[in-house]
C-alpha cells in the first residue's frame, strides 16, 4: 500500500500538554511531527473519538509556547492519538 500522507513526518520528541473538557490536562510526548499535525503518546488520548477538538501546548520551552487547536484523526489503543492542526485563520 502506497504512503498517501500529504505531509512528510519528522521524528520529534518533546513534552506536550493536551487539554480537553472530558480529560482535563494530560501530558504526553510527541512521536513525530509534520506540517499537518503531530502524534502524541499518552494512552488516555486513545479514548477520544475521531473528530474531537483538543488544545495543545509544547512544554519546557524557554518561552511560553502558543496554544494550538487540533482535531483527533486516529487513535492507537494503549499508545496515543494522531492530531491534525486546525487552521483558525478567518476567511477574508
Amino acid at each position: 500500500m502506497a504512503n498517501q500522507r500529504q505531509y512528510p513526518r519528522t521524528p520529534m520528541k518533546c513534552r506536550i500538554r493536551i487539554s480537553h473538557p472530558d480529560l482535563g490536562d494530560v501530558y504526553g510526548q510527541t512521536r513525530d511531527l509534520s506540517d499537518g499535525g503531530v502524534f502524541v503518546e499518552n494512552p488516555h488520548l486513545a479514548g477520544l473519538p475521531a473528530g474531537t477538538i483538543v488544545e495543545g501546548q509544547v512544554q519546557d520551552m524557554p518561552f511560553e509556547a502558543p496554544i494550538l487547536k487540533m482535531i483527533v484523526q486516529r487513535c492507537i489503543s494503549g499508545e496515543g492519538a494522531g492530531l491534525a492542526f486546525v487552521d483558525e485563520e478567518e476567511p477574508q
